[in-house]
């Protein structure tokens, strides 16, 4: 084993002020392998299915745990060229399936220094800036969701999921202090899925999911609901509504929503992973109305905020709500230094060790601002509602209905579902174009999630060309 100290000069770290000198011809490598790749993939997706993507990734990448190394630039270009050829392309306005959308260059340049000075947020003295910039930045989100509430605070996630699951841990802690009854969750069947494993992985009983056959939450079952739960002596209940639904995007009616649990005493939690980012726009913040109401709020800037996977929020309108999640670690947040006036940042997530990804969301904060921010929404949701127009003027396609958000759900007209799922599929084989799916009272349609700001019209023409020349005649 050799000794520090030795002559053998060990890899190079990315840290310290010699790292940007070892970093600059690494990033030059990768540059050039991204290109590489994306121009040997053709298109937004990856060509032959599941296993000629394998083979291919196989054969260029060879044994995962070799004897000996290659060397930093031949493991860099060989592995990025191959997952940039063998990846979605979000940013291709043909790749257009989820909620997964094409990161700024930006926000990806930020979360290249988060990488290399690996700040980890589970003690002051590990991330003395990253803390403060967390601390700043989640209080500013916050304040744009609770505008009136007395010490708005957000915490980072890793997504809605995790937001979600933040939401109901809370709930179920503010309800043990009232009632030895376990905590009910209601929502709509149109909720997020996350909702329900949330509540089994917390051991709590299984959401009561009410009917969306219109595809938002119904607030006369709400007050059924609701009257049957809290009757009597009353039984803790957290209600759930939803901002964007992944499957429509539709908005659940919020103040009418908020009305009842007001009414029922009961908390209420939004997830508006999706929809959320509306606030950033003068013009579409009126379809939250009633958001600032809630208790909890899940947020999700990798979707409709341009943001590298991982960037999720959940919001709360005062910071004491967060108690719950205070934690002590000896190592960690002794109580002198607590005392001493450092922070303690184990309250702030369930996890230990945690990355900045505050840092990327804060240099796009800075850089567009609120109303370059909402600018990059509006123009989705514009989009959006031209493939709609498209979609309707078009006599082989049929619309499932105008879109709230930047989701439009279409089908070709006559087509079964099994024909449907199939169109979808040689799209992917080919690697022509990556559509969603979702499934509604009506069947199966196509779904184009709409995150590029950059799709044009001829984009979304060649679009419907693809899957008109998909469909069986």
């Amino acid at each position: 084993m050799p000794a520090p100290g030795a002559d053998q000069t060990p890899a190079p770290l990315a840290g310290g002020t010699d790292g940007p000198r070892a970093l600059r011809p690494l990033l030059e490598t990768v540059l050039h392998a991204l290109g590489r790749g994306a121009t040997a993939r053709g298109g937004p997706f990856p060509p032959g299915g599941p296993d000629a993507v394998t083979a291919r990734l196989r054969a260029a990448v060879g044994p995962a745990l070799p004897e000996h190394g290659t060397g930093a630039h031949e493991a860099l270009h060989t592995l990025v060229r191959a997952l940039a050829e063998g990846s979605a392309d979000p940013a291709d306005p043909r790749c257009a399936a989820h909620l997964h959308g094409p990161p700024l260059a930006l926000a990806a340049a930020a979360d290249l220094a988060a990488d290399a000075l690996n700040p980890s947020l589970d003690s002051w003295d590990q991330a003395p800036a990253a803390s403060a910039l967390e601390i700043l930045t989640t209080r500013a989100l916050a304040a744009l969701v609770h505008p009136a509430g007395p010490a708005p605070d957000a915490l980072v996630t890793t997504g809605g999921t995790e937001s979600n699951q933040l939401a109901l841990l809370l709930a179920r802690e503010a309800a043990r202090a009232r009632s030895a009854a376990p905590l009910t969750v209601l929502c709509g069947a149109n909720a997020h899925h996350s909702v329900h494993r949330a509540a089994w992985l917390l051991g709590l009983p299984a959401p009561q999911a009410l009917p969306t056959p219109a595809g938002v939450l119904d607030p006369a079952d709400l007050a059924a609901a609701l009257d049957d739960r809290c009757g009597g002596q009353g039984t803790p209940t957290l209600v759930v509504a939803t901002a964007g639904t992944t499957d429509t995007g539709r908005i659940d009616p919020l103040p009418k929503l908020a009305d009842l649990c007001d009414a029922h005493d009961v908390p209420f939690h939004v997830d508006a992973a999706y929809g959320g980012p509306l606030l950033f726009s003068d013009t579409l913040r009126p379809a939250l109305d009633g958001l600032d109401r809630a208790r909890t709020v899940t947020l999700d800037l990798h979707k409709l905020g341009w943001q590298p996977v991982a960037a999720g929020l959940l919001a709360v309108p005062d910071t004491t709500w967060l108690a719950p999640l205070a934690h002590r670690a000896p190592y960690l947040n002794p109580a002198d230094d607590i005392e001493a006036g450092h922070p303690d940042l184990l309250g702030r997530s369930p996890r230990t060790s945690r990355r900045p990804d505050i840092l990327k969301i804060a240099v796009t904060l800075r850089a567009l601002g609120r109303r370059g921010l909402g600018d990059l929404v509006e123009r989705v949701c514009a989009t959006a509602q031209l493939l709609a127009d498209r979609i309707e003027a078009h006599p082989a396609f049929e619309l499932h209905a105008r879109p709230t958000l930047s989701t439009v759900l279409f089908r070709p007209t006559g087509t079964d579902d099994r024909a449907l799922a199939d169109i979808r599929r040689r799209l992917l084989d080919h690697g022509t174009a990556v559509l969603g799916r979702a499934t509604t009272p009506e069947g199966l349609w196509l779904k184009a999630t709409l995150l590029n700001p950059h799709t044009r019209p001829d984009d979304l023409d060649a679009l419907l060309e693809l899957v008109e020349g998909h469909t069986p005649r």
